[in-house]
């Protein structure tokens, strides 16, 4: 993406808003691997975009990940803009790439932005299909969204408000700390620890820097991880993505259920 982000974010959403036929959203979602239920159950999905016609989009890259935007009308009348197609970093188009879909939602109107993702769990407690919510992050990628002199605070980045909220639908849910790594191998034994010692609850390849350019957007962030699998070295087992996947598929009713309660209370 070669011309201004900001302007890119723009075009997209008025596209977005024409196709739709919505002028504003409320509540942005960027549905992760085992998060896609959720889209089903905020409300009723009143237009559907294929991601590769919505300018500066394309079809996701990864299998588990639906390559669709959907506008939603939730259950109490908000609208809610479901982006189905992540770009990941380790996919080599740029950064813009990666946080274009967040710049879009902001241009779009939303002023919440709901980040999942499945990830590898460092705590040995939370077995796969656990949820935890995200309280900070680490981003290990040696990259950010903001370009030039573009200095934001990311003390309180994830809404200890809707947090709040989310143990309401739920009191048994655990909070932790996200390790972004640049990906596409999954870390090495040696990574996990290095991640665990500097504070890292969770790793994984996506959220960090798209939760920095949505506050650098003025958005509230939530953020929700799925374990997957036990991160290397803790896990008995090689990992795989076709783990990933079936954790995501056992779990997806129940944590989609989880996602569209807090949705509603948002």
């Amino acid at each position: 993406m070669n011309t201004d982000p900001f302007e890119a974010a723009r075009t997209a959403a008025d596209y977005i808003a024409n196709e739709t036929g919505v002028d504003s959203h409320d509540i942005a979602l960027v549905l992760g691997s085992g998060w896609g239920e959720a889209a089903n159950l905020i409300g009723d999905t009143t237009a559907t975009l294929s991601a590769s016609e919505v300018p500066g989009f394309s079809a996701p890259a990864v299998e588990g990940h639906v390559g669709t935007i959907r506008s939603v009308l939730t259950r109490d009348g908000k609208r809610a803009l479901v982006l189905g197609a992540r770009t990941h970093y380790y996919e080599g188009k740029g950064v813009r790439s990666v946080v274009h879909g967040v710049r879009t939602a902001a241009a779009a109107g939303c002023r919440t932005m709901v980040l999942t993702n499945g990830c590898g769990g460092l705590n040995d407690n939370w077995s796969p299909g656990t949820p935890v919510l995200i309280s900070d992050h680490i981003n290990l990628t040696a990259a950010s969204p903001l370009e030039g002199a573009t200095f934001v605070d990311l003390t309180d980045l994830y809404s200890a408000r809707i947090r709040s909220l989310a143990r309401e639908v739920d009191p048994s849910l655990e909070e932790g700390v996200y390790a972004q790594f640049a990906g596409p191998q999954y870390e090495t034994p040696a990574e996990v620890q290095y991640a665990k010692r500097i504070g890292a609850d969770l790793v994984g390849m996506s959220t960090a820097l798209e939760a920095i350019a949505a506050r650098h957007a003025g958005m509230e962030v939530f953020g929700i991880s799925l374990v997957t699998n036990l991160a290397a070295g803790i896990s008995p087992v090689p990992l795989s993505h076709h783990e990933v996947l079936e954790a995501g598929q056992a779990a997806a009713k129940r944590i989609s259920g989880l996602l569209a309660n807090i949705i509603a209370k948002l």
